[in-house]
């Protein structure tokens, strides 16, 4: 990875060697909050779009076109504004995609969108589309806060932890601000919260002193012309779709066992063990190479996705669900430290955003294959769950060599 943003400057002292230590780091704690907050939109906006179709007596397919159409344009959207990180650096960036973001949502808050449903699908689309990509521009920022290789993984993980609580608060602030005063706040406070996150980001002195080295070759494939980063993509393509399934199986067992709850709490367990993971994970070195470390984060999931083809009971299947989460989190961090080999130079940013995209349409692509095969019971959900875990474990397997040779060099 190619940057002329100067690394921070430490004595032996007061080289951060645990979580808290990381955190007193400076220029930490802004980032990893200002990407928290900024990415909250991700999180909240398909509930809150859900909640403001029915609000407005919009029917649930309608409500569900426009969610997924939220989440496929955000999935779309980073590989494009991963290109312009690494050729024009964060600040444009990450400024530009945060006020076209905003003006989307505010649009979608004050229109009726059952009314107006053409505009509503625009705005929509727009507000998803220009999501600033925050995940890969802190990824690329990593080496230039903190400068060991131990140090660099333990901010990967706490930032993959910080993301799992993205997704746990995001829900629950749409529930708790729509029962306060309704689905117009919630997308008003989307709104906010994006552009603060996000600005706060932009304007720290990693981000506006980052200069991208452009790469000297350039083509429409970008970094996936390297087979490094297009085997980590397909890698994240399967534990998306396991991850996807997953939600579809939470549902069907809660009707099958006639236990509501279920519904959300198997996703939380499994976010829980990714929190348990990702930390336990960063916390200390482990043996072997990375490309080993992610083939067994791999196999982790897909043996921790085995036991929902049992149809296991209420506590079991909120139990079993810790299990795959504790492989989540270190498969993630695996793949996201892996491109600083993987990917040609200069595209660092483009890469971790095809990986983001490839792990968000491999969760809807679960979601839409699940669902259509929900009505048949949980066992059918739960195998379109394992395959997925199962493409992500056989791809890394097979392409072991390939990972370990590194691509840094094209």
């Amino acid at each position: 990875m190619t940057t002329s943003a100067a690394p921070v400057t430490r004595t032996p002292d007061s080289r951060p060697t645990t979580y808290g230590d990381l955190l007193r780091t400076v220029h930490v704690r802004r980032l990893l909050t200002g990407a928290v907050i900024g990415h909250l939109p991700v999180a909240m906006a398909p509930l809150a779009i859900l909640l403001a179709v029915r609000t407005a007596g919009g029917t649930m397919h309608q409500a569900g076109l426009l969610a997924a159409a939220y989440g496929l344009t955000a999935a779309l959207g980073q590989p494009l504004w991963g290109r312009m990180l690494d050729r024009r650096g964060h600040l444009l960036t990450l400024t530009l995609t945060a006020i076209l973001s905003t003006l989307a949502f505010a649009a979608l808050a004050v229109m009726n969108p059952v009314s107006h449903p053409a505009a509503a699908a625009c705005a929509t689309a727009l507000s998803g589309l220009f999501t600033p990509p925050l995940e890969a521009a802190l990824r690329v920022l990593w080496p230039a806060v903190v400068t060991r290789p131990e140090q660099q993984r333990a901010a990967l993980a706490l930032d993959a932890c910080a993301q799992e609580v993205v997704f746990i608060a995001g829900p629950l602030l749409v529930l708790a601000l729509g029962a306060a005063a309704g689905a117009g706040l919630v997308l008003g406070a989307i709104t906010f919260l994006g552009l603060a996150g996000t600005l706060q980001f932009a304007t720290a002195q990693p981000s506006r002193r980052y200069r991208p080295a452009p790469p000297a070759r350039t083509d429409w494939l970008g970094p996936l012309r390297a087979p490094g980063p297009r085997i980590l993509a397909v890698a994240l393509l399967g534990a998306g779709t396991a991850l996807g399934a997953l939600n579809v199986v939470a549902l069907t067992l809660a009707e099958h066992h006639h236990t509501p709850a279920l519904s959300t709490l198997i996703p939380a367990a499994l976010a829980v063990g990714s929190l348990t993971g990702g930390l336990l994970y960063g916390r200390r070195t482990w043996p072997g190479s990375p490309g080993a470390q992610l083939l067994g984060a791999a196999v982790g999931l897909f043996i921790g996705m085995l036991p929902t083809l049992t149809v296991p009971g209420p506590v079991g299947a909120v139990a079993g669900a810790l299990v795959p989460g504790l492989f989540l989190a270190p498969l993630l961090v695996a793949c996201f430290a892996s491109l600083d080999d993987l990917a040609p130079c200069g595209t660092l940013g483009e890469a971790a955003a095809w990986l983001i995209a490839c792990l968000g349409l491999g969760q809807a692509a679960g979601t839409a294959l699940a669902g259509a095969v929900g009505e048949q019971g949980p066992l059918a959900p739960a195998a379109v769950a394992v395959t997925g875990a199962a493409l992500a474990c056989t791809v890394v397997a097979t392409a072991r060599r390939s990972l370990a040779r590194g691509v840094s060099h094209i």
